[in-house]
């Protein structure tokens, strides 16, 4: 394999494939990025860790002769971000090795066959549709602060995808740890009638997020089964990001968000926010929670800290119900208020140790609950 493609090209294509391969790895392979030379003077650049796959065509500025090889995605992603800018890079493979030319550098890195190189099998994808790259972005956003990191639920380490019939046919993402929930719902588009319920792992959807941010113009095909799903980004040609799904049953959410929580505060959402952060500053690791008194018209927040004091705030809101107090884990509520981008946000609490309901208005598509804590 002979080709030459220009730095920046290369830098770009190496920055979205390398993060998908792990840094440490029991098998070589895997550290590995399979760069193709193909006749028509483009690149196919692919990583995997089994789980998760990339694939970018790149335009390269020639291929001389075409072939396929492996080699160390990261020490190549190093060498393209420390090569002069605007420079013609070269790649040839010759016995084991590849060398890379730019300018007065050269290096020689050992290379694997790309025979070994493993490959997804995606298998019959028969659910397809297509979503605004915005749209696809904004649901992650939205949900993917309340994905679980605890290995031993796995079936929570995702965001789930599924489809239902409300007064409308919607498409409806949600994600929680058990301590909050994020859900989010858009008009079902054309194509995903039918479609299996599916999580998609948190990995993915941290790697699907990076690459929207250079697509945010345009469409993202989604093709999926029960167990893979993969998103084409930038129409042919563009990157295509597959990823084997979880294997579990997500629970059913719509248990636990309440429909009875009759006391109403309004607030202005960002205030609040410093308000919490503020008092939150004395909390210790034990003592996360922040206690919301609710009176006439105002909030009082509220920290005590057995080692740093106490800390109070008071707040002007709307609030016309029964006064009473609740806890909630200070940086929980801050996720959440973050999320909200309006003048004031809904709070629906019911008692002390109900489950909240937090969202911007009726009509907002997203939606979140969080748990209460003893305070």
């Amino acid at each position: 394999m002979k080709a030459t493609i220009e730095r920046a090209t290369l830098l770009r294509c190496l920055s979205h494939v390398q993060s998908v391969v792990e840094r440490r790895n029991t098998i070589p392979i895997l550290s590995n990025v399979l760069i193709e030379a193909e006749g028509n003077n483009s690149l196919k650049v692919m990583a995997t860790d089994l789980d998760l796959q990339v694939v970018e065509h790149m335009e390269a500025a020639g291929v001389e002769s075409e072939g396929a090889v492996t080699v160390s995605a990261h020490l190549l992603f190093d060498i393209a971000r420390k090569l002069p800018d605007g420079s013609q890079v070269s790649l040839e493979t010759a016995e084991n090795r590849m060398t890379v030319k730019a300018g007065r550098s050269r290096f020689s890195l050992p290379t694997l066959p790309r025979d070994d190189f493993p490959v997804i099998v995606e298998g019959d994808l028969p659910t397809s549709f297509e979503l605004a790259a915005k749209t696809l972005a904004e649901l992650i956003d939205r949900t993917r602060f309340a994905i679980s990191t605890e290995e031993t639920r796995y079936y929570l380490n995702g965001i789930f995808f599924h489809v239902s019939d409300d007064d409308r046919p919607v498409l409806k993402a949600a994600a929680t740890d058990g301590h909050r929930l994020a859900r989010f719902t858009i008009d079902r588009p054309d194509g995903a009638d039918g479609m299996p319920d599916v999580i998609v792992p948190r990995k993915a959807v941290a790697e699907l997020r990076k690459l929207l941010d250079e697509s945010m113009d345009g469409n993202v095909q989604i093709d999926l089964s029960a167990s893979k799903i993969r998103f084409t980004l930038g129409g042919e040609g563009g990157v295509v990001l597959t990823s084997k799904l979880i294997d579990g049953t997500f629970p059913d959410y719509s248990r636990v968000i309440p429909t009875g929580n009759d006391k109403l505060l309004k607030v202005d959402p960002k205030s609040f926010h410093e308000g919490v952060d503020r008092v939150a500053t004395i909390a210790t690791e034990k003592t996360r929670a922040v206690k919301m008194g609710l009176e006439k018209d105002k909030v009082v927040l509220t920290v005590t800290s057995p080692d740093n004091g106490t800390a109070t705030e008071e707040l002007s809101a709307e609030y016309a119900a029964d006064g009473f107090e609740i806890g909630f884990n200070a940086t929980y509520l801050k996720d959440i208020l973050n999320q909200i981008d309006s003048d004031t946000v809904e709070i629906h609490l019911a008692d002390a140790g109900a489950p909240t309901l937090i969202r911007k208005n009726d009509n907002s598509p997203a939606l979140y609950v969080l748990m209460p804590m003893r305070v």
